[in-house]
This record gives C-alpha cells, sequence and structure tokens, in this order.
C-alpha cells in the first residue's frame, strides 16, 4: 500500500495533514521568527518561501517567536500549517516524477502482543501512463519465483494495456478526480485548524536539522463540516516542521478513543498509532522515508486484525517529465 493510498488504515494517512501524535518529553528552546516569501515561482530547494497567488513580492513575516508566557496565537500557527500543507500537496505531484523501492514489513500479532507471523514484501513503484503502479520484486528478501515473476509481469501488462488504449475523456476524468483529490486535501486543511488546538513546545534535531515541533490535542466543541472530518476528535499528536524549508519532517499519529468506520461495524482501537518519516530528495521535494504502524481494529465485531509492522522507501530515481513506463514489447530499438 501507498503512503498516501493506504487502504486499511485510511484514517491515519489520508489525511493531507494528520497533527496528532503520542505526548512525550518536550523539547526545550524557543524558535525564533520565520519568512515566508511571497514571490509567486520562487522554488522549495531555493527558498523557505512557498508561492502564493498574492501579487505582492514583498516577504511577509510569520513570527514563531512565543510570548512571555510561552504562546503562540493560534491564527498564526493555522497560517505556518496551511503553508506547510501546500507544500506537501506539491510534494505529491513531484513525487509521480520519481520511480523508487518500498519495502514492507508486517507482524501478525496474537493476544498476547506476540509475533505469529511476519510477511515480507518489496515493490518497485513506477510511473504508467500517469498513474503510479507498484510491482512485486521480492518476496522475504528473496526474488520471485519463476511462477510468481510471470504472474506479476501478466498483471503489469494489463494495466499497461489498459492505461495505453485510454481514450482522452477516461484520461481527463482520471485527472479531474486527481485534482479533486487535491482540492479536498485543501479543505481537509481547514478543518484540521479548525479541529485542533495547537502548541509549540519548541525545536529539536531531526537529521542534523532544526524543526519546529507543533503538538494537536482535539478542541472542545468542534463541529466538522466534511464527513472525513468527524473522525479528527479521535486523534492528537505531533509534527516536526523544518525550519529552513518549511516542509514536515515526522508526524506521529495516535488513536485516543475507539473509532468506528462504515456499514460493516469496523472498529479501530484506541492506540492504533503510525509514525511517518519524510526526507529531502535532489535538493527539490521532500518524500517518505520511513513509515512505523501498530494496528488493532475489529471489522463486523468477529475478525480482529492485531498487527504492527513498518515500511521503508529508497532509492528515489528522477526520470525526464516527458518520459513513460511502457509494456513489454514496446521499447524498440
Amino acid at each position: 500500500m501507498s503512503i498516501r493510498s493506504s487502504g486499511w488504515i485510511v484514517v491515519l494517512l489520508c489525511l493531507p495533514l494528520p497533527l496528532f501524535a503520542q505526548k512525550k518529553e518536550e523539547p526545550t528552546g524557543a524558535p525564533a521568527a520565520v519568512e515566508i516569501s511571497r514571490q509567486a515561482g520562487k522554488s522549495d530547494a531555493a527558498s523557505a518561501g512557498v508561492s502564493s497567488q498574492s501579487n505582492s513580492t514583498s516577504p511577509a513575516v510569520l513570527d514563531l517567536k512565543p510570548n512571555a508566557k510561552g504562546a503562540l496565537s493560534q491564527e498564526r500557527m493555522q497560517q505556518l500549517l496551511h503553508v506547510v500543507a501546500d507544500k506537501d500537496i506539491e510534494n505529491d505531484k513531484r513525487l509521480h516524477d520519481y520511480t523508487y523501492i518500498e519495502r514492507h514489513v508486517q507482524h501478525s500479532l496474537d493476544g498476547k502482543g506476540q509475533v505469529k507471523s511476519t510477511e515480507i514484501t518489496t515493490y518497485e513503484v513506477m510511473e504508467l501512463y500517469g498513474e503510479q503502479v507498484m510491482r512485486l520484486i521480492e518476496k522475504d528478501d528473496k526474488p520471485l519465483s519463476e511462477k510468481d515473476a510471470a504472474k506479476e509481469e501478466k498483471r503489469i501488462q494489463k494495466l499497461t494495456d489498459k492505461r495505453k488504449n485510454e481514450s482522452d475523456d477516461e484520461r481527463k476524468k482520471r485527472e479531474q478526480k486527481e485534482d479533486k483529490d487535491r482540492e479536498d486535501g485543501r479543505k481537509f486543511v481547514r478543518e484540521v485548524a479548525d479541529a485542533y488546538n495547537f502548541r509549540l513546545v519548541g525545536i529539536e534535531q531531526v537529521d542534523g536539522r532544526d524543526a519546529w515541533v507543533i503538538n494537536g490535542e482535539p478542541r472542545a466543541g468542534y463541529e466538522p463540516h466534511m464527513k472525513d472530518a468527524k473522525f479528527l476528535p479521535k486523534f492528537h499528536g505531533r509534527i516536526w516542521i523544518d525550519k529552513n524549508d518549511l516542509q514536515w519532517m515526522k508526524l506521529d499519529v495516535e488513536c485516543i478513543d475507539t473509532l468506528s468506520l462504515g456499514w460493516v461495524l469496523a472498529r479501530i482501537h484506541k492506540g492504533t498509532r503510525v509514525v511517518i518519516e519524510q526526507t529531502r530528495v535532489n535538493d527539490e521535494v521532500w518524500l517518505p522515508r520511513h513509515l512505523a504502524f501498530k494496528f488493532n481494529a475489529r471489522v463486523a465485531l468477529f475478525k480482529g486484525y492485531n498487527v504492527d509492522g513498518e515500511q521503508s522507501y529508497r532509492d528515489y530515481k528522477k526520470f525526464r517529465s516527458s518520459a513513460k513506463i511502457v509494456g513489454v514489447g514496446e521499447v524498440k530499438q
């Protein structure tokens, strides 16, 4: 499952900016001010600023220095989080310019939390006619058998044929859906800003880079406007934001109350948790590096899922924007 399109843990990972985390000892140190440039067209790699619809080229200063009481206004905090969220949406677009390797490790646990079984799968993630596709390349850290490799190649070829024969109307609808998903993400960020009380707790070093550390706790009296936002009060957490690039570096998400989903009566239990880390790639984009999860749920009041594991992401390679992955037999000398 992709880090940005997970299914069984959709509540945790489909959020564009899930600002929740487990409480821990608070770091010390007071953050200084950050300057957000409004100059249109300035790249992430060249500046800590972001593009804006504003025609103004003069910088706006967002002061993140706490007052005498150690507090920071919610309005300023929300402005910073909106900037970070917009940058993350751009990261999602740029991810399609890269191929990479994605490795999954999942442990099934018994009632006492002991490992019953372990499954390890490794994928090559590539672009296939405008859509990301995961090609299975290893099981349990070993190459696929001849039979499994042939089966996987057949699956990829089937997807290739489907995309190759896609009509202009079908492609347009798919692109429109992607644009709508991004816009829904922006709207959801506004819901997050309304649903939580944020607190700047200090500065920490993450991979040798200074990061602001922000806590998010559910706000009493919050009334959701979007359907998916009704789950927000069930989570809390912490986010680490790179001071220079204004990109989120780490998210620590925890479920603090039992969450019921859908007509199948699926329930995600308190204590379910996910930690996501990102890294700077090619001096132009921040992409996933590692994800760790602990998942405890029950579906239809019968089947229970008690699992933990991790996902790692490596070997990011950028290809030309005009390039595309083609199927078997399409490559010509």
